[in-house]
């Protein structure tokens, strides 16, 4: 259970007894993703998320002089894309027998997150509200079509040069909204003895001491050049033999959306959501020759 302070969660809570409580909502998601060479059959993809609520500080104080609440209720909307959903067992019931839905309803044991919240500002008496995580779930992948930026890498060289490219392409098909994809990082090791570089298309950062190029394109999406289709172009003067193909590392983030497209509605009264966050982000994300 993680339950941190800082500066972006709902408003400080001041309020009536018959005002509602402000209640947030972060959906995050991280993609994990294996390419190989330019065959998509070959692409492996597991996606994972979670979804945590964010309640106010003030809610403690709320809840002790009101400990009678209205059970909060929350419906996730295009449920089906789920799998392996793990609702918190402290915290959460649902109807177990409405999994194939594509909206699923969930509500809190409102005794359990009471006394879990209290324990937390107890811990945390600066924070000005707590996070609590709630739902940990995969979503369901279809391979290379589930990935937001399409890899293929290719080494080829000889004894004395090695030419490196890396084609991409940005995946509206991926997004539940075709939201843009930002400080994408394409790292790759030269391996094979010392070598030198030739050229870079575009211009990369090249670190001589680890022998490692990188590339570096601030944001990426359908309004891009050429769609979001570009290549990397790398070339290398080997000194000791020919290059071994290395693996590529991509990293990049998103915000205003998720790869699932689920969503959350509060179901009946007493609480209201103050604001729905979504972001997804790269975890493992390799190309291989």
């Amino acid at each position: 259970m993680s339950a941190t302070g800082c500066s972006r969660g709902p408003s400080p809570l001041t309020m009536g007894p018959q005002d509602t409580l402000p209640v947030a909502a972060a959906f995050t998601e991280t993609i994990n993703a294996y390419f190989k060479g330019a065959d998509p059959s070959k692409c492996v993809v597991k996606i994972t998320g979670e979804m945590v609520l964010s309640f106010p500080a003030g809610i403690t104080r709320h809840f002790a002089s009101h400990p009678t609440q209205p059970i909060l209720t929350f419906c996730i909307s295009n449920y089906s894309r789920l799998e392996q959903v793990l609702p918190n067992p402290q915290l959460l019931c649902c109807d177990s027998t409405t999994d194939n839905v594509n909206n699923k309803e969930f509500w809190v044991n409102m005794p359990n997150l009471m006394s879990h919240l209290k324990k937390v500002a107890e811990q945390k008496p600066q924070a000005t509200y707590y996070n609590v995580d709630m739902i940990k779930y995969q979503v369901s992948a279809e391979g290379i079509q589930s990935t937001p930026l399409n890899l293929a890498l290719s080494w080829r060289g000889d004894t004395a040069n090695t030419d490196l490219r890396i084609d991409y392409k940005y995946n509206t098909e991926a997004m539940a909204a075709p939201v843009p994809l930002h400080n994408i990082q394409f790292l790759v090791p030269v391996d094979g003895g010392m070598a030198k570089l030739q050229a870079m298309i575009p211009p990369a950062s090249w670190n001589p001491e680890q022998q490692t190029i990188q590339w570096k394109i601030p944001s990426l999406s359908h309004r891009s050049e050429n769609g979001g289709v570009g290549a990397l172009l790398g070339r290398f003067q080997m000194t000791e033999g020919p290059c071994k193909p290395s693996q590529l590392a991509v990293q990049f983030s998103s915000e205003g959306c998720t790869l699932s497209g689920c969503d959350i509605q509060l179901v009946g009264t007493g609480y209201r959501l103050s604001l729905i966050k979504k972001r997804f982000a790269a975890g493992k994300y390799l190309a291989d020759n």
